[in-house]
């Protein structure tokens, strides 16, 4: 099974957990904290997706990280599930796609946004005003900055990109003149 497949299943539930119980942006806070943990520590890591490791071992650790946060039990119980079944060294993953299935289910979409530099708060409302009119829906976006692009803007929403860079219109230019 793919890590992608996991990672939506193990979100899915989660997020139907969550939202029952009405605690997604905390849980989601909370997954997102320990996912940047296992993430940035490759020795932790390590713990959890070494099969070498015994599983008491693992779970000793988990016991000591879980009481070091203090999660809610929610968070707890869902990290146990994890690592009974070997996939809490691919939480940083599940955490990923547990956001994505959130902002789904209430109706929110992401979008990240990639500038040349950084841009003013004013053009940050201007294009957040602008993504929700055009998808009509909340948006939440990110912002990102690439010097390759040049100047404009990519958009990413989703699998959909709206790509208004400099260096994409260099490039389409480029290919036109080619073909004549």
């Amino acid at each position: 099974m793919s890590l992608q497949t996991v990672a939506r299943r193990y979100a899915s539930a989660l997020a139907d957990v969550v939202i029952e119980r009405r605690e997604e942006r905390e849980v989601q806070r909370e997954i997102d904290l320990w996912a940047s943990m296992i993430a940035d520590n490759p020795q932790l890591k390590e713990v959890f997706a070494n099969p070498t490791v015994n599983y008491d071992q693992k779970k000793l650790v988990l016991q000591e990280l879980l009481a070091r946060t203090q999660v809610r039990e929610t968070t707890a119980s869902f990290l146990r599930v994890l690592l009974g079944n070997q996939r809490l060294a691919e939480l940083p993953e599940i955490a990923e796609r547990f956001g994505h299935v959130l902002d789904e289910r209430s109706g929110i979409v992401a979008a990240e946004i990639t500038t040349a530099k950084p841009i003013s708060e004013e053009l940050k409302k201007a294009i957040h005003d602008a993504l929700a009119s055009a998808t009509g829906r909340t948006v939440r976006l990110t912002f990102a900055t690439d010097e390759a692009i040049i100047g404009g803007l990519v958009a990413r929403i989703g699998s959909t990109i709206f790509d208004g860079s400099v260096d994409s219109n260099l490039e389409r230019l480029a290919a036109g003149l080619a073909g004549h």
